[in-house]
């Protein structure tokens, strides 16, 4: 799996809809076309050894998908549930050789569907190294906000799923 990020000359791939939601109080943001459905919270099966912010799986309409923490992912305090958290199911590859398959991800709230244009979208600051930040995909400028795009094929990594033998 590459972990390299994207070049200035892939911007006009990053232009589009993208669904915003909240995790603390930053805004994130993931392509529409990677998004397959919203659904409420609801009750989520443990699977023992996944990685920590993998909460385990759900049975979406006889599909098992497994749910991941974002907040955990990103290094956040634990989700507390409200009435606005909910799953933002969207289809991933795990790799180029994988099948796209969905994967559930706990975000405090959902906020809108925004078209951001490519001059609002900017390449990541080098902040240092960091082998987890693969899956943010770039920066975008939202009136007088910072949105971080994601890039959700990036988000797990393989062993994260296959370590409870888990396959999308």
């Amino acid at each position: 799996m590459s972990t390299s990020t994207p070049s200035a000359d892939s911007k006009t791939t990053r232009t589009g809809k993208f669904l915003t939601f909240k995790l603390n109080a930053e805004t994130y943001a993931v392509e529409v076309l990677k998004i397959k459905e919203i659904i409420r919270m609801q009750r989520i099966t443990p699977v023992p050894h996944l990685a920590e912010y993998v909460k385990g799986i759900i049975n979406l309409r006889g599909k098992v998908i497994p749910i991941v923490d974002l907040r955990l992912k990103f290094g956040l305090t634990p989700y507390e549930e409200t009435d606005r958290t909910c799953i933002v199911v969207a289809q991933i590859q795990l790799n180029d050789d994988s099948p796209e398959a969905p994967v559930g991800m706990i975000v405090d709230a959902v906020e809108e569907v925004v078209n951001i244009p490519e001059e609002h979208i900017e390449d990541n600051p080098n902040l240092g190294p960091s082998r987890e930040k693969h899956f943010i995909q770039s920066l975008a400028k939202i009136e007088d906000s910072i949105v971080t795009l994601l890039e959700v094929d990036h988000l797990l990594r393989e062993d994260d799923i296959r370590a409870g033998q888990l396959s999308c």
